[in-house]
């Protein structure tokens, strides 16, 4: 064992006749395999004696031979830099693997953005970390009625097949591990219960709530959402841009106690409880607009920063400016104890992907991959599939030219009053 310190800590020893507060002085070495800390009695009953406490140092074993110092001026730089060291490694193997790190950076680059990453740490979310529940922002919702609620606000549990229940409850005890969800007693009042079901995608499952009901009931919230296209249009001259995302954005917004009684699921397997908001809910991104814009006041104004619901681009002129930015940033995250997800995190890029366009100080492009999935798309035979396919290319309009003109016999199609027919003129519109 090496020896790193010896430091004092106040004790308190719990006792019947009544409690005591000492000082305790610790050792603290640094084993091959692990750190440990031994205190007095295990010094005494091991032989190892400390002879002089203001020099630090001590003997072990019985012939008192072995002798050790801590030059007092030494001792707290030896350790936390051999602790800061391990645990920026730790960093860099676990946690940013994840994520995207611009290969065109220079070596000193990284190792400044590394330092920045792990002086701000906390605010990245970890396997051994809970999930963010973000300060002083809750959640409430405010519905056009009164009580007695309709029917219509308490539904019964949708039927599912064995292989949608056991979905269910796998996604279920992974939200109540996370603190989003809790299960209602059987002696608890329930007012409004909203079913869910589950959808499937390349064999993986998805939990969605059928909020339809309840958004219907709520007062809306107005907070404007910025424009996506006059956001990203902002980021000119930028040479650096960064993009992160809050991990489960909309779980780490606590409800107040008033809105959790409204959000309550019902499955074949019981009642539960939102804590945190849920996906399909009506005000969500108008609460989290709001809140971010709250966070970030001054650097929203000034476009230090872009943030669209709970994305955030950080875009620079300069390096030196860009890291101080992003420093700001993860130390307000820090602040009101939200997470950021390292896995949808780019840093210091020159362009990348963003809100499905390709970002960069020079221009804003089309994401090739959105584009080609809107030309693949088979012509529209049905209303239905008309307005998904208008209401998805109108994210690009800015980049078509003309659109308004060659969508206009399209948007007839959807008409009510129109029978749907894909005449010569519009399928060439199309």
């Amino acid at each position: 064992m090496h020896p790193l310190v010896i430091f004092e800590a106040e004790m308190i020893f719990t006792n019947p006749a009544g409690s005591i507060r000492l000082k305790v002085e610790f050792v603290m070495n640094n084993c091959t395999s692990q750190h440990s800390i031994l205190g007095n009695d295990y010094l005494n009953i091991y032989g190892i004696d400390i002879n002089n406490h203001k020099d630090r140092y001590f003997t072990t074993g019985e012939n008192k031979r072995q002798k050790f110092a801590f030059p007092p001026e030494k001792r707290e730089i030896t350790f936390i830099r051999q602790v800061k060291n391990v645990n920026k490694e730790k960093l860099v193997s676990d946690q940013l693997i994840e994520a995207q790190i611009s290969p065109e950076l220079t070596p000193e680059m990284k190792e400044e953005l590394i330092e920045a990453l792990f002086q701000n740490r906390e605010a990245f979310a970890s396997d051994n970390k809970t999930l963010g529940a973000i300060k002083g922002h809750e959640v409430d919702i405010m519905l056009n009625l009164k009580r007695p609620y309709p029917p219509l606000l308490r539904r019964p549990a949708y039927p599912a097949s064995p292989r949608a229940r056991e979905a269910l409850k796998s996604h279920i005890n992974e939200q109540m591990k996370l603190g989003v969800l809790r299960k209602v007693g059987h002696n608890e009042e329930v007012e409004v219960t909203t079913p869910v079901i589950i959808t499937w995608h390349n064999d993986k499952s998805r939990m969605v709530g059928y909020f339809r009901a309840l958004n219907t009931y709520t007062i809306p919230d107005r907070y404007p959402i910025p424009r996506i296209h006059e956001a990203l249009t902002q980021l000119s001259k930028a040479r650096f841009i960064t993009s992160m995302d809050a991990l489960k954005g909309f779980h780490q917004n606590i409800l107040t106690p008033h809105a959790r009684k409204l959000f309550r699921i019902i499955a074949n397997c019981g009642i539960y409880e939102y804590l945190r908001i849920s996906f399909g809910i009506e005000n969500a991104p108008s609460h989290y607009q709001r809140m971010m814009n709250t966070i970030f006041p001054h650097e929203f104004s000034e476009g230090l920063f872009k943030v669209y619901i709970d994305d955030i681009i950080i875009c620079s002129e300069t390096w030196k400016l860009h890291l101080k930015r992003l420093s700001l940033l993860l130390k307000k995250i820090l602040q009101v104890n939200m997470n950021i997800s390292l896995k949808n995190c780019n840093f210091g890029f020159h362009e990348l992907q963003a809100l499905g366009h390709v970002v960069s100080g020079l221009s804003l492009g089309v994401d090739k991959d959105k584009a080609a999935a809107v030309l693949l798309k088979q012509i529209p035979q049905s209303k239905k599939e008309m307005m998904s396919f208008l209401w998805f290319s109108s994210y690009y309009r800015k980049n078509l030219r003309d659109f308004a003109i060659h969508a206009r016999s399209l948007y007839r199609t959807c008409d009510q009053q129109t029978v749907f027919e894909m005449t010569q003129e519009r399928i060439k519109a199309y």
